[in-house]
């Protein structure tokens, strides 16, 4: 029986039995329309400019409702144009404008042929859910255009004279604006993200923004996006971590100008300790030009070894307070001898690559230096007071989590750590090897208590601490690799020493029967839901698929990032999930499409055809739906039995 006193709260909202019954036939008209469109990306790494297209082309299924709609009414360079216009409008109107080509006629076809397509591809969802992605200003006038029966002659001539008067008036251009916004957002009605926004690509901060703008989305953290939160919660290795990917990659533009991190001090710091030193094993690897923060190789190489340097020293200091974690052996710095230049693994040794180390001593290699100390004290300071950072991990926190379980699957960014006989595996953490959900539930619990703090500043410190092996411990579910082999990339040349093995979930994941037993470990049903998750890019050119697991496991990591565009042979990957169908897009990269973006559509394969259409009913939605009509049934219930009085008149 519901709670009296909840009832009484409820009675508030509804007091009188017609209200109820309204709403009753309300929520049942709900259950029954078709479930919205869930799209799935995966290891955004950075790259904005491919990503933001993506997004705001709903994957090209925008294009290929306006081929649908306007055939035979708009030729092909009008419909690529209203693509166009839709994926950036802005931009479009402005060069539009600047060719005197949006005149007053150009503006009442565009606008009529908005609304209609707005009119289509919304009309699957509940008005409430739509006057939600509406533009609050001109959300009158919307109702008006795309709430109407068009077909009654009076309604179709009273449309017609607003959109004339719309294209008559000075809010022309910021109606189409907000109207092209409406369209994208109504087209991908639930946004999922799998993890790594962060790193290799110059863009991250404009993707967040694009993310808090669009809202409809939840964020499953990657090891990636952990390392930057764990920067922004103070963890310093995680600092020098995120500068020294940053600076390999060339990423001054995301750095500086993006997040407002002041490299001043390292710059004059390398600069002066590392001048004598060509610092070759550390040239970085631009994948795009910096608008911005344009640095000259030599200077970034010589910044690259320097954090890359004080990194180790504080990655060794954290891992000996942490003798739980049990990563010994990752202990770099102290299985190196600084004074025969050799690095020693499984009692074998090898001669470094690099010998100029001015800042390590032999006795005690994981001491920092008073300058690289007082570089730390600046650093940590740049990371602590950056507005965007702190705004964006925000989001990652309020947006995100460890993993989710929506409509019936499980989305994760890495691994399930299983061991090779296929039983979950897992770390150990305060005394308790944990597995399975466990697991990802305490990394959740503690993630949250590093950004926001516990009373206890131990358990609080320890969180913090945490984040680090979450972004390279061999037992971290975003990671899932026995070690992150930075150190011997940069400074051993045998390839085996560099190997990183991964997990046992990534080859035993591909069978069935596993993949059952992960989805009923987080309670998900074993016959109809899917794992979806991303880290290992899917090598496409090898005749690799992403579909595993006998149908259960979809690994959506096409290599989005230029990083990958070699090992897969695409440009990643968007996941679609509508009321009929689970379906693949297969994108090009960026580059290739980007001179005819409004003719461009991916290559779409029907992944699994749903047993019968999908309704609201069958979703989460549909669950909170019942629960609802329930509490407002036993509403009515003390309504009728006179133990709640129902309002008068």
């Amino acid at each position: 029986m519901t709670d009296q006193k909840f009832l009484r709260l409820l009675a508030r909202e509804y007091p009188t039995v017609p209200k109820i019954q309204g709403e009753l036939i309300r929520l049942r008209g709900l259950g029954d329309m078709p479930k919205g469109t869930e799209y799935f990306f995966s290891d955004i790494h950075g790259e904005s400019e491919a990503f933001v297209h993506l997004l705001r082309s709903a994957s090209g299924h925008i294009r290929y409702k306006i081929r649908q709609i306007f055939d035979g009414v708009l030729d092909e360079d009008e419909q690529n144009q209203l693509a166009n216009l839709i994926y950036d409008p802005e931009r479009v109107l402005s060069l539009l404008r600047a060719d005197g080509a949006a005149d007053e006629a150009w503006l009442r076809t565009t606008l009529t042929s908005l609304v209609n397509l707005c009119s289509i591809i919304s009309a699957k969802y509940r008005r409430g859910a739509i006057e939600d992605k509406m533009p609050p200003e001109f959300a009158s006038i919307l109702r008006e255009l795309l709430f109407t029966d068009r077909s009654d002659p009076f309604r179709a001539d009273l449309n017609t004279k607003i959109i004339d008067r719309i294209a008559a008036s000075d809010i022309a251009a910021p109606f189409i604006a907000g109207l092209c916004v409406m369209i994208q957002r109504v087209s991908v009605n639930q946004l999922h993200i799998i993890g790594d926004i962060f790193d290799r690509g110059n863009g991250p901060h404009t993707i967040m923004e694009e993310l808090m703008r669009f809202g409809d989305v939840d964020i499953q953290w990657g090891n990636h996006d952990v390392e930057w939160m764990g920067a922004a919660c103070g963890n310093q290795v995680a600092m020098c971590s995120v500068l020294r990917v940053g600076i390999n990659y060339d990423n001054f533009d995301a750095l500086e100008h993006g997040y407002a991190l002041n490299l001043r001090a390292l710059s004059s710091f390398a600069s002066r300790v590392y001048a004598d030193d060509p610092c070759d094993r550390f040239r970085p690897k631009s994948l795009e030009a910096n608008v911005y923060d344009r640095v000259d190789p030599d200077l970034g190489a010589r910044m690259h070894k320097a954090i890359a340097m004080i990194m180790f020293k504080l990655e060794s200091q954290l891992l000996d307070r942490h003798p739980e974690w049990q990563m010994e052996h990752r202990n770099v710095l102290r299985k190196t001898d600084f004074r025969r230049m050799v690095y020693m693994e499984d009692g074998a040794e090898y001669p470094l690559l690099d010998t100029h180390f001015p800042t390590i001593d032999p006795d005690d290699p994981a001491r920092l230096t008073p300058e690289e100390e007082a570089l730390m004290v600046v650093i940590d300071g740049s990371f602590r007071s950056s507005e965007p950072l702190r705004r964006h991990v925000g989001f990652l926190y309020s947006h995100g989590a460890a993993y989710t379980a929506v409509n019936g699957n499980l989305l994760f960014h890495g691994c399930v750590p299983l061991d090779e006989s296929g039983e979950f595996d897992g770390p150990t953490f305060d005394g308790r090897k944990l597995v399975g959900k466990e697991l990802f539930d305490y990394v959740d619990e503690k993630m949250r208590d590093a950004w926001f703090g516990t009373d206890d500043a131990a358990a609080h410190a320890d969180a913090v601490d945490l984040a680090w092996y979450l972004w390279c411990g061999p037992l971290s579910p975003m990671f899932g690799k026995n070690k992150m082999s930075t150190f011997e990339n940069y400074f051993v040349a045998d390839k085996a020493v560099r190997k990183e093995h991964y997990n046992a979930y990534f080859t035993l994941a591909h069978q069935g029967e596993v993949c059952e037993r992960i989805l009923a470990e987080f309670g998900l049903p074993t016959d109809t839901g899917h794992i979806v998750n991303g880290h290992v890019p899917v090598k496409v050119k090898e005749g690799e698929l992403p579909v595993k697991g006998d149908g259960k496991l979809y690994v959506i990591d096409g290599g989005i990032s230029k990083a990958y565009h070699s090992k897969t042979g695409i440009a990643g990957y968007t996941l679609i999930f509508d009321s009929n169908r689970l379906a693949l897009a297969q994108h090009r990269p960026y580059q290739q499409i980007s001179d005819a973006l409004g003719s461009y559509t991916p290559e779409i394969v029907v992944a699994e055809d749903m047993p019968h259409r999908v309704m609201v009913a069958d979703t989460d939605l549909g669950v909170e739906l019942r629960e609802k009509v329930a509490d407002l049934e036993e509403l009515l219930e003390a309504y009728r039995a006179g133990t709640i009085k129902e309002a008068v008149g």
